[in-house]
């Protein structure tokens, strides 16, 4: 590996971790030259990568990162983690790289996310699901966040309301 800092090609490995849910590894290196020390990253390359399938039919690869920024947007200033975010997200990919060979709809994907946010935070995922699901009237909103509260009431008991 060619050390950032002088450009030599010679390093040892100080340390070696599985990351990202085992689909990375992350070296710390010393470069045996300058003896400065930088961190590199092993990813599986993908050699059939996945395709979206966009709700007006048009065609793109799958971005984890996409995933990501739409749960930030979701839990905007809501009580959620990063990690915790980092965690769904991967969790998303996982499925479906699991279920799906080639391709998968934009819907499948927003499932997934959606079902995960609305054990995470009820607020966070009304935000997602108005985005998601297409809201054209007030009242399919208020439809969807009658059904949570019902779904949350049968599943926790003591849990607060929403509104």
């Amino acid at each position: 590996m060619r050390c950032p800092f002088c450009s030599e090609d010679h390093d040892k490995v100080i340390d070696s971790r599985a990351t990202e849910g085992g689909q990375a590894i992350r070296r710390r290196r010393e470069c045996l030259s300058c003896k400065r020390r930088f961190t590199t990253y092993e990813h599986i390359e993908q050699t059939a990568r996945l395709v979206v399938i966009k709700k007006d039919g048009t065609r793109v690869p799958f971005d984890r990162d996409r995933v990501l920024g739409g749960l930030q947007k979701a839990c905007y200033k809501r009580p959620v983690s990063v990690e915790e975010l980092q965690r769904i997200a991967e969790e998303v990919e996982e499925e479906i790289y699991r279920k799906y060979d080639r391709e998968v709809d934009s819907v499948e994907i927003g499932h997934a996310i959606a079902e995960r946010l609305k054990v995470v935070d009820q607020v966070a995922y009304v935000r997602f699901a108005s985005v998601y699901k297409q809201f054209r009237s007030l009242d399919e909103l208020a439809d969807e966040v009658r059904d949570l509260l019902q779904s949350r009431r049968l599943d926790s008991p003591g849990q607060g309301k929403l509104f």
